[in-house]
């Protein structure tokens, strides 16, 4: 790995362009190495996650929208066209609108895989715009299974490396304006683009995905799934733009008027963004981990913590408090740090209670288990009895969790926390995990077979069992596919969804 030193440069100094962030990502989009083999299985792992986390989502309104959208937008003539989840593998659509339905549904549960480092990010989002792209231009380019596995590859090593060098949320910015440019550089990948193209097209889509952070903030609505979704698509339209010798900003990151200057730490900012040698193969990926729960991440190893603790503590009316030391993310971000209202509101929103960890530790401490859809119910956040035990729930900044969550070593890194449970007779009781049950350094670790117990529990009642055996099989062939066989990397009910009839511009 090269370390690329990233500043902002005064209009009056001269920088060259290959040694622009921007430039330095093309090129490794462009360097075309072979994908190791236990990269291409996690490549598979997480294509089989996808689909069954937009499985379970298919019928959720924000999904049907964006699946009704897309269908308003059919392939250009002469274009072969994308698939979505839910419509029949003969319906083929525009790929950026494609892109946009799957990503919506990959992302309304919160429940495919993450990377939290300096920022936070789902690369997951980045394989919906990889695939319809490739599905698009597949038979045309002669773009197989190998060439998607590579695509899919550069779309997580440079969401790893923008995640693990830059943070935007600590100036409010969304953590898509990461994936825009991973996005486009992994598309550029799958096409074998020159550097050039791709770096234009970094530029774009980074340009056009720099947004606030509202959106996972206060009253969480539908669009926390729909944002990542319209990552994908700019990615898939910035590289069309690019294709047609259309230009972007530059230097977008290092310029007077760029995005580290005037969104992130200002002029005299500094970055180390980690990127593969020429040559180097790109494993990103499996740094990454995906949820055994569907909830905001630093969430998981809580639940698993919650799920063991129940049994302790049996009669929660006897409890006074539960305090959680955990890290500063998981304080201000999902926790009673953030100081929204919203978070202790039994009328909330799902989105905002899947960033509750105060609501979800309770439901999980009760339940002993959580569920995508039962663990939100508006019955089950109404609850007296959940209330009460919600209200008593807090967290506090703990500085040692802080240091681990951001530990370089991976041995040492962690997500998780301590609770501390006081009962209303004075005694306490103590215990902490550090990394969720299914990580790959937890007590469960997830490995193909998890996946796949993952995916057919989520498609199960959606899916015929004849539909998810065809797509497991295409799935697990991934590397050796045949560009008319792309398709197949789709999931369809019985009968195949359609319009539902709702009415907007398109």
């Amino acid at each position: 790995m090269i370390e690329h030193k990233v500043r902002v440069f005064r209009s009056t100094e001269q920088l060259p362009r290959s040694a622009e962030l921007a430039w330095k990502i093309a090129e490794v989009a462009a360097d075309l190495v072979a994908v190791p083999s236990d990269v291409t299985d996690m490549v598979i792992n997480r294509i089989i996650d996808n689909a069954g986390v937009a499985a379970a989502s298919l019928a959720r309104p924000p999904v049907v929208a964006a699946r009704d959208q897309a269908l308003r937008h059919a392939p250009a003539s002469g274009r072969a066209g994308a698939t979505v989840f839910g419509l029949a593998a003969s319906t083929r659509l525009s790929p950026e609108w494609a892109a946009w339905a799957n990503g919506v549904a990959v992302r309304e549960l919160d429940f495919h895989d993450t990377y939290l480092a300096a920022d936070y990010s789902h690369p997951g989002d980045n394989i919906p715009p990889i695939l319809a792209v490739a599905q698009q231009l597949g038979a045309q380019r002669g773009l197989g299974g190998a060439e998607l596995v590579r695509g899919i590859a550069t779309g997580y090593e440079i969401q790893v490396a923008l995640v693990t060098g830059i943070c935007l949320h600590a100036h409010k910015i969304d953590h898509i304006a990461h994936l825009g440019p991973s996005a486009a550089a992994g598309i550029g990948t799958l096409l074998g683009l020159p550097v050039e193209t791709i770096y234009q097209a970094i530029g774009q889509a980074l340009h056009t995905t720099t947004a606030t952070r509202q959106s996972r903030k206060g009253t969480i609505s539908s669009w926390k799934a729909y944002a990542p979704a319209f990552a994908g698509k700019i990615a898939v339209e910035a590289v069309d733009r690019a294709l047609r010798g259309e230009g972007a900003p530059a230097p977008i990151y290092e310029g007077a008027d760029g995005v580290i200057a005037q969104i992130l730490d200002g002029p005299d900012a500094g970055y180390v963004v980690s990127l593969p040698a020429a040559g180097e193969a790109k494993r990103g990926i499996l740094d990454t981990y995906t949820k055994e729960h569907s909830a905001e991440y630093q969430s998981q190893a809580l639940i698993d913590l919650a799920r063991r603790l129940g049994p302790a503590i049996g009669d929660f009316a006897r409890v006074a408090s539960i305090v959680l030391h955990t890290s500063h993310h998981t304080h201000y971000v999902i926790g009673s740090g953030a100081g929204d209202p919203q978070k202790y509101d039994p009328l909330a929103t799902r989105e905002t209670l899947d960033h509750s960890i105060p609501y979800i530790f309770a439901v999980a401490l009760q339940d002993r288990d959580w569920h995508h859809e039962r663990s939100y119910a508006r019955e089950r956040a109404t609850r007296p009895d959940t209330v009460d035990l919600w209200q008593k729930i807090t967290t506090v900044e703990d500085e040692e969790w802080t240091r681990r969550y951001h530990s370089p070593d991976p041995a040492e890194k962690a997500f998780g926390g301590r609770v501390v449970v006081t009962f209303t007779d004075g005694s306490t009781l103590t215990d902490e995990i550090a990394v969720a049950d299914a990580h790959p350094l937890g007590a469960r670790p997830f490995g193909r077979a998890e996946y796949i117990t993952k995916f057919r529990r989520l498609a199960e009642g959606v899916i015929p069992t004849a539909e998810q055996d065809r797509f497991l099989e295409v799935a697990t062939r991934l590397p050796d596919l045949r560009p008319d066989e792309l398709a197949g990397l789709t999931l369809t009910p019985t009968p195949p969804l359609a319009a539902s009839g709702t009415e907007g511009i398109f």
